[in-house]
């Protein structure tokens, strides 16, 4: 089974979101919610929305006639769901509200649709027994705005199938999304990652440290900056690991084991592999060309993100 025909169950702006960038990719898409009313309502906000994004330069033209044409409303849930190949769960993060709609979904859906959960947080294996015919659950977690955030994790249960798995990562593919497969933990990667920077963030202006507006300050203008390009172990193989595990060492002896050097490091570094100065990183190895495009890209990518935050200017700020 190829997806074609999708129902999103929650068409609040997550939801509605992703049925945006479904819609725009061509796929079939009803959205459904607590009350018909709402996912009329919600249809009428997604059309708005799509002509005033299409008209600021942010949707390619032609994709608030796409929304137009493939987002439908007016269905129950049980009416949504029972003919499609794939539903998306997007109700709110409370894992008695998820299971009660996902139970709802696989009871009228046919048997061999993919069922899918936008949970941000909660594990499949917390989930998966409210699904009939578990084999074909797991985790589609899109971010908001998911009509201009790309990456999407996917999280597999004990029973998924790699059908199911396959099924969703074409579906992605063909929307422009991109897919990253993670295991069954809470927080996954996305949210383990950024609540830790949340908690260090708070800790740093609890101690005096900094205040909030510079912390989010120096975020931004520094690592921040490099993240729409590099993940941390890219920035990590580009600074040089044989220096991070240098530095982990006044981390250490300030704060103890919460910042040890990670036996990862550590193991690069006695290896021999200290990032792309000597062309063997945690990534892999890169050869001389490598290492002269890597650079050159990474310079241009700065510059040009340099570029549009003077154009922007700057963030509105809370008062």
């Amino acid at each position: 089974m190829s997806i074609s025909t999708v129902t999103i169950v929650g068409a609040g702006y997550m939801g509605g979101g992703i049925a945006q960038v479904l819609a725009i990719a061509g796929f079939d898409v009803t959205i459904a919610d607590v009350s018909v009313d709402n996912a009329n309502a919600s249809l009428q906000r997604l059309r708005a929305e799509a002509r005033q994004f299409e008209e600021q330069g942010l949707f390619s033209p032609g994709s608030a006639d796409l929304v137009e044409q493939n987002i439908s409303a007016g269905k129950t849930i049980e009416e949504a769901v029972a003919d499609v190949d794939f539903i998306e769960e997007a109700v709110f993060e409370r894992i008695d509200v998820k299971r009660d709609v996902l139970a709802l979904i696989s009871k009228h859906a046919r048997p061999d649709a993919i069922i899918g959960t936008n949970t941000s947080t909660i594990p499949v294996k917390e989930l998966e027994s409210a699904v009939e015919h578990p084999e074909r659950f797991l985790t589609v977690h899109f971010s908001n705005p998911a009509p201009f955030i790309p990456g999407v994790e996917l999280v597999a249960g004990e029973a998924t199938t790699d059908v199911a798995i396959a099924e969703v990562k074409e579906l992605l593919a063909r929307s422009g999304n991109q897919g990253a497969q993670v295991a069954d933990t809470p927080g996954m990667v996305l949210n383990r990652l950024q609540y830790v920077l949340l908690k260090e963030a708070t800790a740093i202006v609890e101690e005096g440290v900094a205040t909030a507006e510079d912390v989010d300050t120096i975020v931004r203008t520094t690592f921040g900056f490099r993240l729409g390009f590099f993940g941390p172990f890219a920035i990590a193989d580009q600074a040089g690991l044989d220096v991070y595990a240098n530095c982990f060492v006044t981390f250490e002896n300030a704060f103890g084991d919460r910042l040890a050097t990670p036996e990862l490091l550590t193991d690069a570094v006695a290896g021999d592999r200290k990032g792309v100065k000597n062309g063997k990183g945690l990534l892999g190895d890169y050869d001389e060309d490598t290492r002269e495009e890597l650079v050159a890209y990474r310079n241009r990518a700065y510059a040009k993100m340099s570029q549009l935050l003077a154009e922007l200017g700057p963030a509105p700020k809370a008062r």
